[in-house]
């Protein structure tokens, strides 16, 4: 068994998945698992839709076309900032291009950029797709319980030996989700998550992000 630190800091996004299924009863502990997340209130403001098979092909078959027709989609909120800037944008920049490079994409070429970023909505390969909204009506606070309930799934995850990827992209496309998957029209889509054993011949799967020292994040005061 890893350890929580182990799971934590071990954790990245897989692009790359084997061919092997899930066992039901390991998704349903994962989610069990993981909806012990805390919340305001104890509301646990979250649902998930879990498709496997036949109903993620069809998801994956229809935002691929979109995809490929370069459809830009259409979003219910603004996941980045509207405006980019320093810090943020030298981070933004040092991830994508750092994933391009580990695949041998150069920066110019923008057509192998949109084939690698249109493997989102097949979720990279992977066994499993996950996708998570929540009631309209909820507010900012509901959001960040929603954050330590994805960050609980992945973490899950790894205690079973699974990896993931967490995918804003789904948001893109939300009135084409919403309708394939049958997300009822009162609640948002949130986000996608793909789930499965990782490739660990895969180059993709080699990549792995920096993070800021703890000095540039935490104040100390005494």
């Amino acid at each position: 068994m890893m350890t929580v630190e182990e799971a934590i800091v071990g954790r990245r996004s897989i692009r790359a998945y084997l061919d092997k299924p899930v066992p039901r009863t390991t998704l349903e502990k994962i989610l069990r698992v993981a909806g012990r997340a805390p919340s305001g209130s104890n509301i646990q403001p979250w649902f998930v839709h879990v498709l496997e098979g036949t109903a993620k092909d069809r998801l994956a078959t229809e935002l691929q076309r979109l995809h490929d027709a370069r459809d830009p989609g259409s979003r219910e909120y603004d996941y980045y900032p509207r405006s980019w800037r320093d810090p943020y944008l030298a981070r933004r920049r040092a991830c994508g291009f750092g994933l391009y490079k580990t695949l041998g994409i150069g920066r110019d070429d923008k057509d192998r950029m949109h084939a690698q970023h249109g493997l989102n909505f097949s979720f990279f390969g992977a066994p499993v797709g996950l996708i998570f909204s929540i009631d309209r009506d909820m507010e900012k606070g509901s959001w960040l319980d929603y954050g330590m309930f994805l960050q609980s799934v992945m973490i899950a995850a790894r205690g079973e030996g699974l990896e993931t990827c967490p995918q804003a992209a789904f948001a893109y496309q939300a009135p084409t989700v919403q309708k394939i998957v049958g997300i009822p029209p009162e609640r948002m889509l949130v986000c996608g998550i793909a789930l499965g054993y990782a490739d660990p011949q895969a180059p993709v799967n080699s990549f792995v992000t920096d993070r800021e020292p703890l000095e540039a994040f935490v104040t100390f005061a005494c």
